[in-house]
């Protein structure tokens, strides 16, 4: 007898929420609901269809597409005939889109009707390209793209019982292009099997919260960052493999999103803190009870006013922590009994643990270290460079060897975050490598800065850059949008820091003394504060705006 191996592959995914019998749906925006059976269909009509099409096993196949439920039929049917699935970021810009769709050698394009005028702008760019497939919601084809078909037509070619193989759970099933600071975006690629543990892990991992976060077979899920972005943080895979109802918003717009979430019951979704934001500003949120909408923060610290704001309308925020490189969940910000038992205001204490980056997951070693790669005290105090190792980090960057190394260097994943863990086992990031303002030989953190000055009445949103500056190398600058016109001052922001300082919670020398008052601030595709772009802006020198 030969035992069977059971591989981790992703259609492994599949089995629990059809032998289980899961009633739940799967909807998109008012246009479409199906059930698990009817999901197991299509992604077997997907898979064959490609395959008829001359997608082959190893080829690349990319995706251009809002949040629908065509996408999360791609999550499973691409990897699972042995293709990857690469994941276009749709905000980037034209160029950089071009760049990362030729030097992921995709062959095969599944393009959304409103990137029509993208793909006319950038096909001749694309010269590994040999087929285009058309997505639309209303089964509209346009002009202008030689299409190879529409999708749906695809589907009824495809044969809804097909066999998806066995293969190595090694081989590549995902890829994504993450920016950076300079140069060109990185290809960041996952296997099955890393993919399948990382689904396990958070799936565990959440399974242990038991002051926030809980998860069972009743929660409706619905994600409010981008599906291109980082396997919408595993959530598609794990809400699959738990036959949850899954709503799916297309395209986010604010009030959009808030109706759907009331309409159909949504208990557990994931954002930046931007977005958050304008959930809870959305006309249709006003005076909503959100009856304890568990929402995952990442990507950007999540100031206390912010979390306040949530909680105010009981909605169960918290954060996490990752990255594209990791797929991206290390941590999570769970509440734990004892801690706090031990605080004297439990209310201020749970708040306080909430806008951390949380405890490691299971499995999860997560590291502070400082420049000899020694591990630092966890005494909330002592700083360094957060680095390290899970079963299911990205093995390097597709085609950079040279990057890849660097990412890997001593054989623990570099996230260049600059954290400390306190005395209960709670990540607290301080700032990025590259964000942390370094002034007269003090290391002043952007991100503290960003939260104090965001309790401040007056302020609907701030972003913190370090300027250069003579004496000091570095100084601390603040761009500030007002929630009016005239709701706060520079001299005000100071005071407030100035009184915030006299407690101990940061030295006088971090408060900026400039403050440039601006409508909005720049974000980067998937909205966090763009501080690059920032310090290109405002870095050289201060402008003459600046108070």
């Amino acid at each position: 007898m030969t035992p069977y191996a059971y591989p981790l592959l992703i259609k492994q995914l599949l089995v629990s929420p059809i032998a289980q019998r899961s009633r739940k749906e799967i909807v998109y925006r008012d246009k479409v609901r199906m059930d698990y059976p009817g999901l197991i269909h299509r992604i077997g009509r997907l898979g064959s269809g490609l395959l008829s099409l001359g997608v082959r096993s190893g080829d690349t196949v990319a995706v251009l597409d809002w949040d629908t439920h065509r996408y999360l039929e791609c999550y499973f049917a691409i990897p699972m005939i042995g293709a990857t699935l690469m994941k276009t970021n749709i905000r980037l810009s034209p160029e950089q889109i071009a760049y990362t769709l030729e030097h992921s050698g995709a062959e095969t394009l599944l393009v959304n009707v409103d990137f029509v005028p993208l793909i006319q702008q950038i096909r001749h760019q694309l010269t590994h390209v040999k087929r285009v497939i058309c997505l639309s919601d209303e089964g509209f084809v346009p002009e202008g793209v030689e299409w190879t078909t529409e999708y749906e037509s695809l589907l009824t070619t495809g044969n809804p019982d097909h066999e998806f193989p066995d293969f190595d759970e090694e081989t590549r099933a995902t890829l994504y292009y993450t920016t950076g600071t300079t140069g060109a975006p990185k290809g960041v690629y996952f296997s099955h099997r890393q993919l399948v543990l990382h689904a396990l892990t958070v799936l565990a991992s959440v399974s242990q919260a038991g002051e926030n976060g809980r998860f069972s077979r009743n929660d409706v899920y619905m994600p409010l960052t981008p599906m291109f972005h980082a396997h919408a943080w595993g959530y598609p895979y794990i809400a699959t493999l738990c036959g949850w109802k899954q709503v799916y918003p297309g395209k986010f717009e604010a009030s959009h999103a808030v109706k759907l979430a009331l309409q159909e019951g949504v208990s557990y979704s994931h954002c930046v803190p931007t977005i958050l934001d304008m959930v809870l500003s959305a006309p249709e949120a006003q005076g909503v009870n959100f009856n304890g909408w568990k929402i995952l923060i990442g990507g950007s610290a999540l100031s206390r006013t912010l979390c306040q704001k949530a909680m105010d309308r009981n909605v169960d925020v918290y954060c996490g922590y990752g990255m594209s490189e990791t797929a991206p969940l290390l941590t999570l910000a769970q509440l734990k009994t004892d801690t706090l038992e031990d605080a004297q205001d439990s209310a201020e204490k749970g708040i306080d643990l909430r806008i951390t980056q949380g405890m490691p997951i299971l499995m999860a070693q997560v590291r502070v270290v400082n420049q000899d790669m020694q591990t630092v005290p966890a005494d909330g105090k002592a700083v360094g460079e957060v680095v390290v190792r899970t079963p299911y980090l990205t093995q390097g960057y597709h085609n950079n060897p040279e990057a890849s190394e660097q990412l890997w260097e001593g054989g623990w994943l570099h996230t260049g975050d600059i954290g400390l863990f306190d005395q209960d086992g709670y990540l607290q990031l301080v700032d990025r490598q590259k964000d942390v303002i370094k002034s007269g030989g003090e290391w002043i953190s952007s991100i503290a800065l960003e939260d104090l000055i965001s309790r401040h009445p007056g302020v609907s949103e701030v972003a913190v850059i370090g300027v250069v500056d003579v004496k000091w190398g570095e100084r601390p600058l603040a761009l500030v949008v007002p929630k009016q016109a005239d709701s706060v001052s520079a001299d005000e922001l100071k005071k407030h820091l100035r009184a915030i300082a006299a407690t101990g919670s940061i030295s006088t020398f971090a408060i900026p003394d400039q403050y440039i008052f601006v409508d909005q601030i720049a974000k980067t595709s998937v909205g966090k504060l763009d501080k690059k772009r920032l310090r290109e802006t405002f870095g050289a020198e201060v402008s003459p705006k600046a108070q």
